[in-house]
C-alpha cells in the first residue's frame, strides 16, 4: 500500500470542485464544494451523536437509505442547524444539484458547516451550482477541500493505492475539522471516495468498525458538534470482485480505509483551533481495549494536560490525574509514563510514582510540533491511540467572537 496524491479524485471516476458562491463574506474563500462519481456508488455514513442535528444530516440519511449515492454537495459558512426551513433548504440543495448533474435527487449527499442558528437562504447556493458543476475536474480535490473549511488553517487530503484480487484500487479523502471536536462521532466532516467494488452493507460495516478506533478517538476541545458526518462512496470502477462478505479482500479494504482515516485524524488534531502541537496518546498494556480507549481519551481531553503541552511543561501528574478520573479500572501502582518527540524520549513516571529526569531535556522534547504521550499500564496486552492538540491563548481568541 502506498500513499499517493489526488485526495478524493485519486479513485477512478471521481471529480470535484469548489467555488465561492456568497455564503461567506470573504470572496477569496470558497464556500461550496462538490464531489461527483461518474456512476452510482455504494454509500455509507456515520453521524454526530449530538441530539441537536443539522438539517442536512436528516436529508442525507433519507437519501442514502438505499445504500446508494452519486454526488456530495457541502457548503461552509452556515451550518443550516436550528433553522425552521432547514430541511427544505437541504432538499433544495439536493434537487438543484441533481438537476444540474442529471442524476436522481435521492443520490445526493448534502452537508453544511459553519455557524449554528444562522438564517440561511438558498439563493447563493442556487446561483453557485452552475459554476460548481461546470468546473468539475479530475484534479479538483484541493478546491473541494478548501470549500468545506471553516476555522481550518490547512486543507486536509489523503489518498492511498492498494490491491484487491490483483486489481489496483484507490481510496482518498478530504476532511474539515478544527474546533467543536470531541470523541464519539462528533468531530468533523469527512468525505471519502474509492473505486473499489463493495456492497453497501459491507461498506457500512467497514466504516462503522473503523471510526471506533479513529475519528472517535480525536478530541480538540470537548465540544460535540451538530453537523458532523463521515461519508464513503465506492463506485466499483477498479473492477475488483465485489466485496460482499468478510474475508481477505474485506480485510485489505479495511486496512486501506484505516490508513486514510488515521492520516486524516492526525491532520485534524494538528490543526485544532489555535493549536501549535499535535498530541498522540498511546496506551499499551491494558487489560482490555475498552480500558485502553477510556484512558487514552481521558488524557487527550484533559485541558490541564493540553495547557502543559503548550508550555512544554513535563507535568506528568496531569496524565495520572486524567487516568484517575477516567473511570477505567487500572492499577495506579503499575503505570509508567513517558513523553516522546522527534528529538528523543524521556521517562517521567514509573510504577505510578515520579522518577528523576532532566527538566531541560524534557522541555526540549516537548518543544517539538508532534508529541507522543506514552502510557504503559502493565496489566495486559490491549492498546489504543487517541489524538488531540495543545490548548493555547488563540483558542479563546478564535472562539470569543466566532459568530460576529
Amino acid at each position: 500500500m502506498n500513499l499517493i496524491q489526488g485526495g478524493i479524485c485519486a479513485a477512478k471516476g471521481f471529480s470535484a470542485n469548489g467555488v465561492h458562491c456568497g455564503i461567506r463574506k470573504n470572496r477569496t474563500k470558497k464556500d461550496l464544494s462538490l464531489i461527483f462519481s461518474e456512476v452510482p456508488a455504494s454509500c455509507a455514513a456515520v453521524y454526530t451523536t449530538n441530539l441537536v442535528k443539522g438539517a442536512p444530516l436528516t436529508v442525507t440519511k433519507r437519501h442514502i437509505a438505499d445504500g446508494t449515492a452519486q454526488a456530495v454537495i457541502c457548503n461552509s459558512g452556515n451550518a443550516n442547524t436550528c433553522n425552521a426551513n432547514g430541511v427544505e433548504i437541504a432538499e433544495q440543495m439536493s434537487s438543484l444539484l441533481a438537476e444540474a448533474l442529471g442524476i436522481r435527487t435521492d443520490d445526493v449527499v448534502v452537508a453544511s458547516t459553519g455557524v449554528i442558528g444562522q438564517p440561511m437562504e438558498i439563493g447563493p447556493i442556487a446561483a453557485g451550482i452552475p459554476a460548481l458543476v461546470q468546473g468539475l475536474k479530475l484534479d479538483g480535490s484541493a478546491d473541494a477541500a478548501e470549500g468545506i473549511m471553516t476555522t481550518d488553517t490547512i486543507k486536509k487530503e489523503v489518498a492511498v493505492e492498494f490491491t484487491l484480487g490483483g486489481k489496483t484500487c484507490r481510496i482518498g479523502g478530504i476532511a474539515k475539522g478544527s474546533g467543536m471536536i470531541h470523541p464519539n462521532m462528533a468531530t468533523m466532516l469527512v468525505f471519502i471516495t474509492t473505486d473499489a467494488a463493495i456492497m453497501p452493507q459491507m461498506l457500512q460495516k467497514a466504516l462503522s468498525g473503523d471510526i471506533a478506533n479513529t475519528f472517535n478517538m480525536v478530541s480538540i476541545d470537548g465540544d460535540t458538534s451538530t453537523n458532523d458526518m463521515v461519508t464513503v462512496l465506492a463506485n466499483g470502477m477498479a473492477g475488483n470482485a465485489v466485496i460482499d462478505s468478510e474475508g481477505e479482500d474485506f480485510t485489505a479494504f479495511m486496512l486501506a480505509l484505516n490508513t486514510v482515516t488515521v492520516q486524516l485524524c492526525r491532520l485534524i488534531a494538528s490543526d485544532g483551533e489555535g493549536a501549535t502541537k499535535l498530541l498522540e496518546c498511546k496506551v499499551t498494556g491494558a487489560s482490555d481495549v475498552q480500558t485502553a480507549k477510556t484512558v487514552a481519551k481521558s488524557v487527550i481531553c484533559s485541558s490541564l494536560l493540553k495547557a502543559a503541552m503548550f508550555g512544554a511543561d513535563a507535568n506528568w501528574g496531569r496524565v495520572l490525574c486524567a487516568i484517575g478520573y477516567s473511570g477505567a479500572a487500572v492499577d495506579v501502582g503499575k503505570i509508567d509514563v513517558a513523553f516522546r518527540s522527534a528529538v528523543g524520549t524521556i521517562a517521567v513516571c514509573k510504577d505510578g510514582a515520579g522518577v528523576d529526569f532532566s527538566e531541560e531535556i524534557a522541555k526540549t522534547v516537548l518543544l517539538e510540533k508532534e508529541i507522543e504521550i506514552l502510557i504503559e499500564l502493565n496489566s495486559g496486552d490491549a492498546s489504543a491511540t487517541a489524538w488531540g492538540c495543545d490548548l493555547t491563548y488563540d483558542y479563546v481568541r478564535i472562539n470569543g467572537d466566532y459568530r460576529t
